[in-house]
């Protein structure tokens, strides 16, 4: 079920009653985001605990992986889609397409978002490649004392309180911040 929040421009805005994604209808009412019938009356099952790792989605070849890395590298190091399309000299629709696997990157666009991202070519496509660094971060993370307390709890959250809180949690492990 999906809330109809206004008409804009003859196009009605939705947001998703599961994921809260605010979004234009679909043509084949689908959500964006969890691939939900947005017209649903009946109750939707809770979404996982937590989300696989992108490594583990499936996928056509390694654009998803690819996709995923240049979203996580963006936000790694604070940018905005619009920053790093400044940077690339692109729009930023172009960025959103590329992280949101509706575009492939040209050889030109993967050596701007590279130099953008302040990476080689090279390791942008080692990090895409799914190697061990993703596990190693994903073990140092569940090893964390703090994240073994929280664990419990982290399923009584809804949807926006468990995605706030994991991005929380995300920008603590790969920021952490400076203690006095």
């Amino acid at each position: 079920m999906a809330t109809t929040l206004a008409p804009v421009d003859s196009r009605e805005v939705l947001r998703c009653d599961h994921c809260h994604l605010v979004q234009f209808r679909t043509n084949n009412n689908l959500c964006r985001k969890c691939k939900l019938c947005l017209d649903s009356i009946e109750e939707e099952p809770a979404p996982p605990v937590i989300a696989p790792a992108p490594e583990s989605l499936p996928h056509h070849g390694s654009q998803l992986q690819i996709a995923a890395t240049i979203r996580n590298l963006r936000l790694r190091i604070g940018l905005s889609q619009r920053q790093l399309a400044l940077r690339m000299s692109v729009p930023r629709t172009y960025v959103s397409k590329i992280e949101n696997d509706k575009a492939t990157p040209t050889l030109s666009s993967v050596e701007r978002l590279a130099l953008a991202l302040e990476v080689s070519v090279p390791q942008l496509i080692e990090a895409s490649s799914g190697n061990s660094t993703r596990a190693a971060e994903i073990e140092q993370l569940v090893k964390d004392e703090f994240i073994a307390e929280i664990m419990p709890f982290v399923s009584k959250l809804d949807a926006m309180q468990r995605s706030t809180f994991l991005t929380q949690v995300r920008d603590l492990a790969t920021r952490p911040r400076r203690t006095v």
